[in-house]
């Protein structure tokens, strides 16, 4: 299963229907801080914000609401009274600035902007594509006004009035989800009601989700993982869900213990960030079970386990719904699993379409094959993927044109690298622009990244390309280090030198140590700006000198000022400067 292309079978309804079972429901459903509400007072509150938004909503305009907050109750309100509305919800990512805060609103078309009082300043002397009355905000006293003639609406009777082309249904559109972005502007995948409705109900099936259950929801709800994988479930399994207005690693026990936290989920490097909080004899005092996401790699899980006493499930998706798998039983360390039901995945060349060949491993674990093994994974089967707004080139690219009748035409392209072994098992190889090319050897940023992560003075760990001055690539890592650790390049070089799986070009040509891991704001490190700066970051670099006569990983000395001047020379030599800005 994954965590954010979750999907279920038919017959799922719409999320519409999942609100008005809320109705009559007087168990807490939401928990922020002190506050409480059932899961009637949420419906209501819902209902009426269908109705405003039904009075609000421009005859004729795409009916999309922009939300641009925190993680508070309003969110999960207005998610609620979209779906009862037949709108859609656009999450607007409160880390964009200026020009790119209003490109999303403006590609998505949003009629409405709901807001609070903390992201005022974002807006401030911005040319907003939208009238300054259709921006609300939630906690001033206007929109309290706006609201009273509503309060008191159930939930059916919003969906009954709405009438038209807005009465909801599975294909109603629901979800308006901003890709991450970090290497071009954000496209906007979409999702329905169905989908949706469907992705709650096959989690709460693959979890066991109960009605005592409470899922803690501190990843940002501008993402697709925290509502996909993680409203979306509560909802159906008529859970609680807890707010937390923003991720912090210090607060996460103290919530979860004060919530009665059973589930959460996460991304990018949350839980290396938790790990790295100092450990305390009650670490395993909470009701928390299960926390599922993507990217926290199988040393942390397991250190997490250990130290938590928490199951974390690594799941694979993204936002788009095109490609699922899910963890079995049976999955081996370090793969991600098998296919979901009704998936046709495969790992594939990428120019050709033809089917790689199964990884082959030593006794060791090293993959022996890597280079004929790793391509990319794609969906030859059913998908779910329903497009991006208004970007048909994009939608194209996923799909590589459905009547273009080539090699692959019709099915869904991840961009995501893979390998799989001889049993049937995934295993995650990077992005495909996490791929490098070593003295015409192709290896994957994610498989390094799963090596040098078992460095103990390494809290956080990224791998990417530098371009050689020459041809092809050289290996950069970015290691984050725990607090009080240095780093020692003769403990580095041992270390390297006791891994059985670093194959002959995987050690690192560079190393870069920072106090933190650059992160996007989804907490997935932001590797576009690890590869901009490569080795002319500020800070301390170490390497093993191009044309030394020992590999990289036998050797490391501090990269000078000198050094890098010569290297810079022998870029321009081979007329090669232009390429480190890529």
């Amino acid at each position: 299963m994954t965590a954010e292309g979750a999907r279920g079978g038919g017959g799922a309804g719409t999320v519409a229907e999942l609100v008005q079972a809320q109705w009559g429901d007087h168990r807490v459903g939401v928990k922020f801080g002190q506050l409480t509400f059932t899961h009637h007072e949420m419906a209501g509150a819902a209902a009426a914000r269908a109705a405003l938004l039904r009075e609000l909503l421009p005859r004729g305009a795409e009916p999309h609401v922009g939300v641009l907050l925190d993680n508070v109750p309003e969110y999960p309100l207005w998610l609620s009274a979209a779906a009862l509305a037949g709108a859609a919800v656009a999450g607007i990512n409160p880390t964009r600035r200026g020009p790119e805060l209003v490109r999303d609103l403006t590609h998505t078309d949003c009629a409405l902007l709901v807001t609070e009082r903390a992201h005022l300043p974002l807006l401030a002397g911005l040319d907003l594509p939208l009238p300054p009355d259709r921006v609300l905000v939630v906690d001033e006293p206007p929109y309290r006004e706006l609201l009273a003639p509503y309060e008191g609406a159930a939930p059916e009777e919003i969906t009954a009035v709405t009438g038209g082309a807005r009465t909801p249904t599975p294909a109603s559109r629901m979800l308006l989800c901003f890709t991450s972005g970090s290497t071009g502007a954000p496209k906007a995948a979409l999702c329905s009601q169905g989908r949706l409705a469907a992705a709650g109900h096959a989690l709460v099936g693959y979890f066991g989700v109960r009605r005592d259950d409470v899922h803690y929801l501190c990843m940002p709800m501008f993402h697709g993982n925290a509502v996909i994988a993680g409203w979306a479930p509560a909802l159906a399994g008529g859970a609680a869900i807890a707010l937390r207005r923003r991720f912090s690693a210090s607060a996460f026990l103290p919530d979860v213990r004060r919530h009665g936290a059973t589930y959460f989920t996460y991304v990018g490097r949350a839980v290396q960030y938790l790990l790295a909080t100092p450990p305390a004899p009650d670490d395993r005092d909470h009701r928390l079970r299960t926390g599922f996401g993507t990217e926290a790699g199988a040393v942390d899980a397991a250190r997490f386990a250990e130290r938590f006493g928490v199951r974390l499930i690594e799941g694979y998706g993204s936002s788009e719904g095109g490609a699922a798998i899910q963890r079995t039983p049976d999955t081996p360390r370090g793969a991600v699993g098998r296919p979901a039901p009704g998936d046709d995945l495969a790992v594939v060349d990428p120019e050709t379409g033809a089917e790689l060949p199964r990884a082959r491993f030593d006794p060791a674990g090293r993959l022996l094959n890597g280079r004929e093994a790793i391509g990319e994974l794609v969906n030859r089967g059913r998908s779910s993927f329903e497009g991006y707004w208004r970007n048909p080139e994009a939608t194209a690219a996923r799909t590589r044109g459905r009547a273009a009748g080539g090699a692959g035409a019709g099915w869904y392209w991840t961009g995501d690298l893979f390998f799989r072994d001889a049993e049937g098992f995934f295993h995650f190889a990077g992005r495909t622009d996490d791929r490098l090319r070593v003295d015409s050897e192709n290896l994957a940023a994610a498989m390094i990244e799963n090596i040098l992560a078992r460095y103990p003075p390494a809290a956080g760990v990224a791998v990417y390309a530098v371009p050689d001055p020459v041809a092809g690539d050289q290996v950069m890592a970015a290691l984050a280090l725990r607090d009080g650790a240095g780093f020692d390049p003769d403990d580095f070089t041992a270390f390297l030198a006791a891994q059985p799986d670093l194959g002959t070009k995987m050690a690192p040509r560079f190393v870069r140590t920072v106090p933190a891991l650059p992160v996007t704001a989804t907490n997935k490190v932001h590797r576009v700006a690890l590869r901009r700066a490569g080795f002319r970051c500020p800070g301390p670099v170490w390497w093993t000198p191009i044309g030394a006569t020992t590999p990289p990983g036998t050797g490391y000395r501090r990269f000078t000022d000198e050094d890098r001047a010569a290297l810079l020379a022998l870029y321009r030599e081979h007329d090669r400067d232009h390429v480190l800005d890529r």
